[in-house]
C-alpha cells in the first residue's frame, strides 16, 4: 500500500512528538525529583518511545523521527527530495510540540532535557563519539529494513541501539543522534551553544552509513524486479 506525503507527515509528527516527550521529559522529571534514576532512565524512555513509534507507524513512514535518519534514507533511495522536506517539517514541528508539552506539563528543569556534551573530554573525542552513536543507529535501522524487519524485532532493535548509545556514550557526547530532538529543547530553553554539534555530527554518521548501504539496497531492488 502506498501512503500519501500528508499521511507520512502526520505519523512522523506524532512519532517525533512521542519520542521527544519521552526522551526529554524523563530527564526533566528525574531532575525534579532529585535525580534518583540517572542515565538508565534517560536510556530506557526513548527505547520505549521508539518501540511505540516503530510498531505503530513503521509501515507508513519507516519511522524516521529524526532528520539525520531521513537523510540516510534519501541517500539509499528510499525517499525522494520532496519527501525529505515533508519529513523534516514533520520532525521539527513534532519535536517543538513535544518540548512545549514537556514545558507545560512536566517542567523546565535541565534546560527542558536539552542535550549537552561533556567538555571534560576534548571536542576531538566528543564529535567522533556523536558520529559513532548516530552511525550505529543508522546501521541498525538499515539492517532492519534490509532484512525485512528482523522478523518482528524491528522496534526492539532500533529502540535498543538508541538506549545503548545513550547509556554508554551520553557521558561523552550527550548522545542525541537526532537533530530535531536536540533542537526543540535547546530552542525553547534558550540554551543553544551546543546545537552545532547535534546538527553536524549525526548527519555525518548517517551519511557515511547511508553510502555504505546504498549498494546493498540497489542490488536488492534489482533482484526484486527480476
Amino acid at each position: 500500500m502506498t501512503y500519501s506525503n500528508f499521511q507520512i507527515f502526520t505519523v512522523e509528527l506524532i512519532g517525533t512528538f512521542i519520542l521527544v516527550v519521552f526522551a526529554t521529559g524523563s530527564i526533566v522529571y528525574d531532575v525534579q525529583i532529585g535525580g534518583p534514576y540517572g542515565i538508565w532512565f534517560a536510556a530506557v524512555t526513548p527505547f520505549i518511545a521508539l518501540i511505540i513509534g516503530v510498531y505503530s507507524f513503521g509501515k507508513i513512514s519507516l519511522a524516521h523521527f529524526n532528520p539525520a535518519v531521513t537523510i540516510g534514507y534519501y541517500i539509499t533511495g528510499h525517499i525522494t527530495k520532496i519527501q525529505v522536506a515533508w519529513y523534516f517539517a514533520a520532525e521539527i514541528i513534532g519535536a517543538i510540540l513535544g518540548s512545549l508539552f514537556v514545558m507545560n506539563f512536566i517542567g523546565t528543569d535541565a534546560n527542558l532535557g536539552a542535550n549537552a556534551p561533556n567538555y571534560d573530554y576534548s571536542i576531538l573525542l566528543i564529535f567522533p563519539v556523536e558520529v559513532l552513536a548516530s552511525g550505529l543507529l543508522m546501521a541498525v535501522i538499515f539492517t532492519v529494513v534490509y532484512t525485512k524487519g528482523l522478523k518482528g524485532f524491528s522496534g526492539i532493535a532500533i529502540g535498543g541501539i538508541v538506549g545503548l548509545d545513550i547509556f554508554f556514550l551520553a557521558v561523552i557526547s550527550g548522545a542525541s543522534m537526532n537533530p530535531a530532538r536536540a533542537f526543540a529543547p535547546a530552542l525553547l530553553s534558550g540554551v543553544m551553544n551546543d546545537l552545532w554539534l547535534y546538527w553536524t555530527a549525526p548527519f555525518v554518521g548517517t551519511v557515511i552509513v547511508g553510502f555504505l548501504f546504498r549498494g546493498k539496497f540497489a542490488k536488492q531492488r534489482k533482484q526484486e524486479k527480476s
